[in-house]
């Protein structure tokens, strides 16, 4: 199989990333923070560690600040819950996913006041509608790094400064950046960040997590037992635990870390690097496929690893299926859970084709998919 739909899941994972999973069930099988004999003690360093990991891919000072979380809807949802009531304003874009959008609408029926940002049908954010809106002082502004449609990546560091420069809350969606893209929180003066861990992360399902700046306030979306002051039946109120509740998915974490630590031994910007000269050929490929249509940027800069196309009278279901069948090309097709961005990029009623390599796939494999698409564009509707 040629694997190409990374943006949804990573895969292969690092052999490492595999080990450090067995490892972990088979030798640290016990809950970390709930009990003082050597598996359990083992398993709780197993957890730090994998923070100070991310601390350091993320350049974040405390690494307490990072808390564990299913997924990166589960940190947006926890974060964006956690930080807004009734009264406040939010401000987000145009080309969100549904982990962010629904959050919102969500918000909006408890009372919070919504304010979309438009976008071009590139998916580049409208600086100026967005400065205007956080001039207002909102409570929040909320956005999505790249694009898990067209792969745009936003400003996040111009936004971050405004955001700072008003006294607002900024939280990022990183969910499509995480492990690729540069993520500096104090450069780019992020106060929450959501990520995925199975994503540039390369760790397994079921896995995320929220870093929120000590400065925010954030009440937490669930609570429980979390191992610490168990005297108390109140939840605890510092980080990590206040967000963090009942046994951690601790095998998952373990692979969290591995891939972590895959990522900076191997370098970031080496695998940064990797994936964009596989969508630069991607790109060029699809410019000479009769009848197909690439959406967002034209060119391999300003975007990260993800890139959407439909065939001239064909439904991007049938040619992914049949990318699928015919040729063992593994791809997404539909609205890839972001009708915002696909009404921005005017892709609503059709959907898309995505495409989106990752560090493992190769030159050899973008050939043969862009020629199994040649051969389904050739074919006519």
């Amino acid at each position: 199989m040629i694997y190409l739909d990374n943006a949804a899941t990573t895969w292969p994972k690092p052999e490492c990333v595999y080990q450090a999973v067995d490892e972990c069930l088979r030798t640290m099988g016990a809950n970390p923070g709930r009990g003082g004999h050597s598996m359990a003690r083992a398993a709780s360093m197993l957890v730090y560690e994998a923070r100070e990991a991310l601390a350091e891919l993320f350049h974040i000072d405390d690494a307490n600040q990072i808390a564990f979380t299913h997924n990166a809807s589960d940190a947006i949802s926890m974060g964006l819950f956690g930080i807004v009531q009734p009264g406040d304003t939010i401000v987000t874009t145009a080309m969100e996913h549904n982990a962010v959008a629904r959050a919102v609408r969500l918000a909006e029926s408890q009372g919070v006041n919504v304010c979309i940002i438009p976008c071009n049908s590139l998916g580049q954010l409208d600086m100026a509608a967005m400065a205007a809106a956080i001039r207002q002082k909102p409570k929040l502004v909320i956005m999505a790094h790249a694009s898990n449609v067209t792969g745009t990546i936003m400003p996040i560091e111009k936004v971050g400064k405004l955001t700072k420069r008003f006294g607002v809350i900024f939280m990022v969606d990183a969910a499509q950046t995480a492990g690729v893209e540069e993520i500096d929180v104090d450069t780019m003066k992020i106060d929450a960040l959501a990520f995925s861990g199975h994503k540039g992360l390369l760790g397994p399902q079921g896995t995320g997590g929220l870093y929120v700046h000590e400065t925010v306030a954030v009440k937490p979306l669930r609570v429980g037992g979390t191992g610490s002051l168990s005297e108390s039946d109140r939840q605890p109120e510092f980080m990590p635990d206040k967000l963090e509740s009942g046994t951690p998915n601790t095998p998952g974490i373990a692979g969290i870390k591995a891939g972590v630590r895959y990522i900076l031994t191997t370098g970031r910007s080496k695998i940064q690097a990797k994936e964009l000269e596989l969508t630069k050929l991607l790109l060029a490929g699809l410019k000479t496929v009769f009848g197909a249509t690439v959406y967002g940027l034209q060119e391999y800069g300003g975007r990260t690893a993800v890139l959407s196309f439909t065939l001239s009278g064909r439904d991007s279901g049938q040619v992914a299926h049949i990318l699928d069948r015919d040729y063992g090309v593994a791809c997404r097709s539909g609205l890839h859970c972001a009708p915002w961005a696909h009404q921005t990029i005017g892709t609503l009623k059709t959907g898309t084709v995505r495409l989106s390599p990752g560090y493992f796939n190769t030159e050899n494999e973008i050939e043969q998919a862009l020629a199994a698409i040649k051969k389904i564009a050739a074919q006519g509707g």
